[in-house]
């Protein structure tokens, strides 16, 4: 489902084997924070000693294929601090949607080595619902539909996981529609998408929307857009990439996925990485997306 980790209960070995995630479905939960705004904004929040707070940590990361054991990630390096805004690009297959996936605790996937530090704690240790609620948040690129769901119970039941996870009292029906119905605007949608099934009967722009809306609404530390412009038009593209930037504080951060300058045009990037062959080749500013827009990746390929 988008922008939310789906729940799963897992257990992760401590020994020196690959480390192997067995999954049992369980209640999905969400995370995401809320604030309006229109410009990306350019700013990282600081410690008591001015340097930007560390976020996310991933160390020497490396993962398989569960089923078929194929090697996918085969040693990931990525620092992201709060206030960062950071694009992933590369070829089809090159490992980024596994990265992606790999962070918030797919079942697909087994950790073969490496590390992940997310806010001092160890994310790997991490169920996947301790990760949502940690404030972690995913976009997939394919949102699956949800019959029988209405758009405002699912984010009702999401937006008070949250508040329990945070000591918060729960919020009913009628505090929350007061809460929920201002967020709409962000992602230029109607009231009574709110009464609609989630994704049910859905264009794949108003999937998107909604996503933003679930991220509007719910709130995270560390959002990953998994190829968010896939599939929108110049004006959904416009309000989706609005509505994402209006959620960018210093205290935060967003770790997208991507193929296209398009986007980076509309969500400036602090950093640009490029994956080839599972692993970070080359790191830079908005530069490298623009060589590869003119010249493709073999003008900044490893091989």
């Amino acid at each position: 489902m988008a922008l939310f980790t789906p729940s799963f209960s897992f257990k992760i070995s401590a020994s020196s084997s690959p480390r192997r995630c067995r999954f049992v479905k369980a209640r999905r939960s969400f995370t995401l924070r809320a604030a309006v705004a229109v410009e990306s904004p350019s700013f990282s929040s600081a410690d008591r000693d001015g340097a930007p707070k560390l976020l996310l940590e991933v160390k020497d990361l490396s993962a398989v294929i569960a089923e078929s054991k194929q090697p996918i990630l085969k040693g990931v390096n990525l620092t992201v601090h709060e206030g960062e805004v950071h694009a992933v690009m590369g070829k089809n297959g090159s490992g980024k949607s596994t990265f992606a996936k790999v962070l918030v605790g797919h079942p697909d996937y087994e950790i073969t080595g490496g590390s992940i530090t997310y806010k001092g704690q160890d994310l790997l240790e991490m169920e996947p619902e301790e990760r949502a609620l940690a404030g972690l948040f995913m976009s997939f690129q394919s949102p699956v539909e949800i019959p029988g769901v209405s758009n405002i119970d699912f984010l009702n039941m999401a937006y008070n996981a949250r508040r329990r996870k945070l000591g918060l009292p729960e919020l009913g029906p009628i505090e929350f529609y007061g809460y929920v119905a201002p967020k709409l605007e962000i992602v230029n949608m109607k009231i009574d998408f709110l009464n609609r099934n989630v994704n049910e009967g859905f264009s794949g722009g108003e999937r998107k929307r909604n996503e933003i809306l679930q991220l509007a609404v719910l709130g995270a530390e560390l959002s990953i857009l998994d190829e968010i412009d896939s599939g929108l038009d110049v004006d959904a593209l416009r309000d989706v990439a609005k509505a994402v930037n209006g959620l960018l504080t210093p205290n935060n951060s967003v770790l997208m996925i991507t193929h296209y300058l398009r986007l980076l045009e509309f969500i400036k990037p602090t950093y640009i990485h490029i994956m080839e062959n599972g692993r970070i080749v080359k790191t830079g500013d908005i530069s490298i997306a623009e060589i590869l827009e003119r010249e493709g990746y073999k003008a900044i390929s490893n091989t």
